[in-house]
């Protein structure tokens, strides 16, 4: 359903008040929690994959990718947030604003690709933890992770800080585990500090050291990251843009690094057995879990394996489906219901899991993770670059533009990437053409693909200096679009929404407060028995009747106080029959009570308000 909100994740928009928090740490505490969203996409079981395999193979010597990935992370996070906070928007309806539809049509399609490569990672992590846990075939393991839907619709229900809350035990379970397995482990620290000076061996260490700059420096992340700043509500003073910009700065910095940890102490874990015992080709997950035991000489190194590698699959997919959400919204202005969006996903990325397990078998899983966060790498450049020409743009950022320096180094890192990646890409096609691994067809699709990816690639990065941006900048204490006189709107024609609760007294009341002498009230009420949904008008059960009788009651008691009132009764869905009737009357005002549905109808249908209000194109009153 199209949407004209500008409001990033509407449903939790400004839900933790900042405002009145006082002292610096009660402050930052309340600007905590959306960089621990952040920080489990650093950890998911793609990292995992490119950790092991790095480890494994490299020993150390990789850990430098690592620390130069964290800094990225780091700089491109606190450049996301500045967005968020600053313009007001997110990524993708930055995007959404500036380019044309083809342009954002094809930046939507691959953040789309990026999100299901790393649901595909999660899959795949998720179903490998229940397999060493329990025994559980992978095959069932990929099914069962339909399941961890319910529990998304769970903590967005119960709200942004349960949610994080929630996020931050599982970080709190992985970083545990490491640091126990690092413990078991015994690392040489010389070697270990070694490993932080940067060195490429081959090209399957650039391969390997590609999927461990996309698994940390994830495309989607910076999508999430500047909406998830726009939870907080803060004031839009110069000096309260500042000190958000300084506290999630802050909040960055720690959970990130936070992650770096846990990814260094898998590398490290790596190194420390398998590379040292001469076993340079365990990068499937499952290895390395029955590995542990004999070389670390602990029967609790692999369950805290498994136990992590859950949490970590746990929580990066929850991050993983708002990800997708403000993607879609974003970019092609479309809403959809959050378990919907979840099951869509999630079944893009089952199904190649599930093939690749059937024909190939579960050893190649381990390579099915490192691929993903390939993948994800290559998508990068399309989201880093038109972040740094945003926060770039005086127009759009006003005096928070950044400086030249943080400019400098953004495009440095920006290059990086993208020099990476046509390494990568060269390499591995020219890789194919040498084996006669492609015939013609698959050539000429290659070359069309690449092509395409180019001028998207070279448009988002120039077009920007050469043609000024068509969106107003964000003024900071301007609203000299509002006139100063404000005149008081006469409603004539008023639907009232009523459901026979407790709250419908309330509603009647607000709702003939807003009328004059001479408007028309139309009460609206909808049966949505079983026979209502299947027979609509026809419908003559005890249900119907019983409500239409109520609902002329209370017509009644209302035109003995001297309003003019009628009824109508809808049959079926309240989102669909509501706005149909409320268009009829030509009504010029909604009053809806804030009951909603029960968990059970949420699930199924969403929640009447949010569906109606997006539906109809006159002002709602939500009484609660």
């Amino acid at each position: 359903m199209k949407r004209e909100s500008h409001k990033s994740l509407e449903e939790v928009h400004e839900s933790v008040d900042t405002l009145h928090k006082k002292g610096f740490f009660k402050k930052l505490l309340a600007f905590m929690g959306p960089a621990y969203l952040i920080s489990v996409g650093y950890m998911d079981p793609g990292n995992w994959a490119t950790d092991l395999a790095g480890g494994s193979q490299f020993g150390y010597t990789l850990l430098w990718v690592l620390l130069m990935s964290n800094l990225m992370a780091v700089l491109l996070q606190s450049l996301s947030t500045r967005l968020g906070i600053v313009y007001g928007r997110d990524l993708a309806q930055a995007c959404r604003e500036v380019y044309p539809k083809p342009v954002n049509i094809s930046l939507y399609l691959l953040a789309e690709i990026a999100i299901i490569a790393t649901d595909l990672a999660e899959v795949v992590g998720m179903a490998i933890g229940l397999n060493l846990l329990f025994g559980l075939p992978l095959e069932w393991g990929i099914i069962l992770t339909f399941l961890d839907t319910f529990i998304l619709l769970y903590l967005i229900n119960k709200g942004m800080r349960k949610m994080e809350a929630f996020i931050l035990a599982l970080v709190f379970v992985i970083g545990l585990s490491f640091l126990i397995e690092m413990f078991l482990a015994k690392p040489e620290i010389n070697a270990v500090l070694k490993g932080f000076m940067p060195a490429i061996p081959n090209s399957e260490a650039l391969y390997i050291a590609l999927g461990i700059l996309g698994a940390t420096v994830m495309p989607h992340n910076l999508y999430l990251h500047s909406s998830l700043v726009q939870t907080r509500k803060f004031g839009h003073s110069v000096k309260s843009i500042k000190d958000a910009l300084k506290f999630n700065l802050i909040d960055s910095v720690i959970a990130l690094n936070l992650a770096f940890f846990v990814n260094a102490a898998i590398l490290i874990l790596a190194a420390a057995t398998f590379y040292k015992a001469g076993m340079f080709e365990v990068a499937d997950i499952q290895d390395a879990y029955k590995l542990l035991e004999p070389l670390l000489g602990s029967h609790w190194a692999p369950i805290l394996f498994a136990i992590a590698l859950i949490a970590a699959g746990q929580s990066s997919t929850i991050t993983g489906t708002l990800a997708g959400q403000i993607i879609m919204e974003g970019f092609v202005n479309l809403r959809i219901q959050a378990w919907m969006r979840r099951m869509i996903t999630r079944l893009l990325a089952i199904l190649p899991a599930l093939a690749v397990i059937f024909w190939f078998g579960s050893a190649y899983t381990g390579k099915l993770l490192v691929l993903s966060q390939v993948v994800l790498s290559l998508q990068l450049g399309f989201a880093v670059i038109p972040l740094i020409h945003f926060v770039s743009n005086r127009e759009l950022m006003g005096r928070f533009v950044i400086s030249f320096k943080t400019k400098l180094a953004a495009w440095l890192i920006a290059g990086i990437i993208i020099i990476l990646n046509a390494w990568l890409v060269i390499n591995e096609v020219t890789g194919w053409l040498k084996n006669g691994q492609i015939n013609g067809l698959a050539i000429l699709l290659i070359f069309v693909f690449l092509t395409g990816i180019t001028v998207l690639l070279f448009y988002i990065t120039f077009m920007p200096w050469l043609k000024k941006p068509p969106v107003k900048a964000l003024k900071l204490h301007a609203r000299e679009d509002i006139e100063n006189k404000f005149d008081t709107p006469e409603y004539k024609r008023i639907a009232i929404g009523l459901d026979f609760s407790k709250i419908d007294h309330k509603v009647l009341q607000h709702a003939l407060a807003l009328g004059k002498p001479d408007s028309q009230y139309l009460l609206i009420h909808i049966v949505e028995s079983a026979p209502a949904i299947y027979h609509g008008q026809n419908t003559a059960d005890f249900e119907s009747l019983s409500d239409q009788n109520v609902l002329e009651r209370y017509a009644e008691k209302i035109k003995e106080a001297g309003y003019n009132v009628s009824i109508q009764i809808g049959y079926g869905n309240p989102k669909i029959s509501i706005p149909e009737i409320v268009q009829k009357f030509d009504a010029d005002l909604l009053v809806l009570g804030s009951h909603g549905h029960k968990l059970l109808k949420d699930l199924l249908f969403g929640t009447t308000i949010d569906s109606v209000r997006h539906k109809v194109k006159v002002p709602v009153l939500v009484i609660s």
